[in-house]
């Protein structure tokens, strides 16, 4: 059976990762949460004009840790998250949930 032409994001990701609720399109989707959320931080330094080692030093951590983190290869907890938003880059972590 030939696959048809997707028409919406979501069709495409139905074929390409399964539905939603499956474990396949659920790594896809925190892959791609994970990618999001490190280029907020990524624009937001640029935009604090700050590199890496310069918001390290603000933070106390090391340049890698803040590239492993724009680079969504690691985790990031709220609390680390908010720590580079306010304390690193002089900003506000606003957190919303919709049902």
């Amino acid at each position: 059976m030939q696959k048809k032409n997707p028409k919406t994001v979501n069709e495409l990701l139905d074929q390409k990762y399964g539905k939603s609720g499956n474990k396949r399109r659920y790594e896809f989707e925190q892959k791609a949460e994970a990618y999001m959320i490190a280029e907020l931080v990524k624009e937001s330094r640029k935009k604090a004009h700050l590199t890496q080692e310069q918001l390290a030093k603000k933070l106390n951590v090391n340049r890698a840790y803040i590239s492993k983190i724009e680079r969504a290869s690691s985790d990031i907890r709220i609390s680390i998250l908010r720590k580079i938003i306010e304390t690193g880059l002089g900003g506000k972590l606003h957190i919303s949930v919709e049902l």
